[in-house]
């Protein structure tokens, strides 16, 4: 039975979850997805969710201040009707922020939250599909949290994620949980017996032999593989992340994610890709690799 079948069977069965998470590779189809479950749960008013103007049915997204979801619904829509495969980079192109670092800023919890205070226009599910919550700041995400756990009836939050290891853990653990294309894919990595040695050296709490491997690391002959080790290595911690879930890993996925899960704090894999995207982001800003790496395993090591 496809994820389609498995969707509909809930609407069919009358136990549709409170909370639906598709995690995805960038450009993934769970937005179309997403969107077509909410057609069938809409039933005759379905015409209006597939033309994403239902008045019960909210899209949250990344945007920049002082802008908020609602005030560029109307690109948004362009761009979702068009290619409901987009990727990150097309939906900040049609909003026109390119380059620009964008979240899920709390003015949109606020909003939604008064959405969801009144009753429903028509009477029936209110929904509200979330784009990227990995990119919700802390105060959003705790004002959202408790209509995600005790939503009112007949309400529903979906989550699209292309980083679920980002997203708050009490949100992650209330939703239920569809893995989506190969969003756990390896990224292009030559060597990746180097984030091994550094894994083993962390697990073992050995600090010296930890500083030996981000020593090779830095040593990688250019700012490209130095970059490339770092996104492999932020895959890894998704990896590891899902893996300690206990849910399924994909043959293609990057790093020894079974094998580390009993070795490494649940809150580990969240703070380490973290050091990992801030490293990368070090290195693309041409700091020394050396001081880098340095500085990466001596963050990784305060997590175990």
């Amino acid at each position: 039975m496809n994820i389609e079948e498995i969707l509909k069977g809930m609407v069919d069965a009358g136990r549709v979850p409170h909370a639906i998470m598709f995690s995805e590779p960038d450009g993934g189809p769970a937005f179309g997805l997403a969107v077509g479950f909410l057609k069938y749960l809409y039933g005759e008013a379905g015409g209006r969710v597939a033309k994403l103007i239902h008045p019960d049915v909210h899209f949250i997204f990344p945007t920049t201040s002082p802008q908020t979801s609602s005030s560029l619904a109307p690109q948004f829509r362009e761009l979702a009707l068009a290619n409901p495969s987009f990727t990150e980079a097309e939906l900040n192109s049609a909003l026109g922020i390119e380059g620009k670092s964008s979240l899920i800023a709390v003015a949109e919890a606020k909003e939604v939250l008064s959405s969801l205070s009144l009753s429903a226009l028509e009477g029936g599910w209110r929904s509200v599909v979330i784009y990227l919550p990995e990119k919700m700041n802390q105060e959003t995400a705790n004002r959202l949290l408790k209509s995600i756990e005790e939503p009112s009836e007949k309400t529903l939050f979906i989550l699209i994620t292309h980083a679920p290891e980002k997203v708050l853990r009490t949100i992650w653990s209330r939703c239920q949980h569809f893995q989506l294309g190969d969003a756990l894919r390896a990224p292009d990595f030559d060597s990746p017996e180097l984030l091994d040695t550094l894994m083993d050296a962390l697990s073992s709490r050995d600090l010296f032999a930890a500083l030996e491997a981000g020593e090779k690391i830095s040593a990688l002959p250019s700012r490209e593989n130095a970059k490339a080790f770092c996104k492999f290595a932020a895959d890894a911690m998704r990896n590891l992340f899902i893996a300690q879930q206990g849910l399924d890993l994909p043959a293609t996925s990057s790093g020894k994610a079974s094998e580390w899960a009993p070795r490494f704090k649940k809150t580990f894999p969240r703070a380490a890709a973290a050091c990992f995207d801030r490293a990368a982001r070090l290195v693309d800003r041409n700091v020394n690799t050396k001081i880098v790496f340095t500085d990466l395993v001596n963050r990784l090591s305060s997590l175990c």
